[in-house]
């Protein structure tokens, strides 16, 4: 098995573009489908595009979380689309290269806790779920989020074909529900830069890219 973990120090003169949404709630965990694209990402700088679930704690001034999804990244990769998952434990990103991806796949992803404090991240990977990490954030309950983050090195633009998400679900212990805005109270980030959201059903799916 073949786990790369590489820490990603900015330059500081970047810009971040979040389009997705997050739970005003607190929650055990989510799940959900992504869809694979080739961004153009630009090789030797601290560019990325990721898309990926979150499980966040906020604690005397402090932040904990966990993500997974894939990410495409300058640093590293080659101009590869790989799983990955991140952690404030470690602060690092951690690539799956076991598994690899193509423009196109689509991948399920579940963030969630079983015991005390402790949450893991799993991917949905041939008839099979695979374990990725497991972290204590030191919380039963999280904010959820669901994102295409992009990342901007500096100067100058990526192009996103446009990533789907969907089939989001939330978790209250043992029971799972649609991520729907009737249902779960959300705060959204919506299009900048050049970047656009897109909701087919708020809040289960959409889609995010380059306008």
């Amino acid at each position: 098995m073949l786990v790369v973990a590489e820490p990603a120090e900015s330059t500081g003169t970047g810009y971040y573009h979040h389009l997705g949404a997050g739970t005003i709630d607190e929650w055990t965990g989510v799940v959900g489908r992504l869809t694979v694209r080739d961004a153009e990402v630009r090789a030797g700088t601290h560019d990325f595009v990721a898309a990926r679930f979150m499980a966040k704690r906020e604690s005397d001034g402090q932040t904990a979380w966990l993500e997974a999804g894939w990410a495409e990244t300058g640093w590293s990769g080659g101009g590869r689309q790989r799983v990955y998952t991140y952690d404030t434990n470690r602060r690092a990103w951690t690539f799956y290269n076991q598994y690899p991806l193509r423009d196109g796949d689509e991948i399920w992803i579940s963030v969630h806790t079983t015991r005390d404090g402790v949450w893991e991240a799993w991917l949905w990977w041939r008839d099979g779920w695979h374990l990725l990490t497991s972290q204590h954030l030191r919380t039963t309950r999280a904010h959820l989020e669901q994102y295409v983050e992009v990342h901007v090195d500096g100067a100058g633009s990526i192009a996103v074909p446009r990533i789907t998400v969907d089939n989001v679900q939330v978790r209250d212990g043992d029971a799972v529900r649609y991520w729907r805005e009737a249902d779960v109270r959300t705060a959204t980030g919506g299009g900048s830069g050049g970047y656009c959201l897109d909701w087919a059903t708020r809040f289960d799916t959409w889609n995010a890219g380059t306008c």
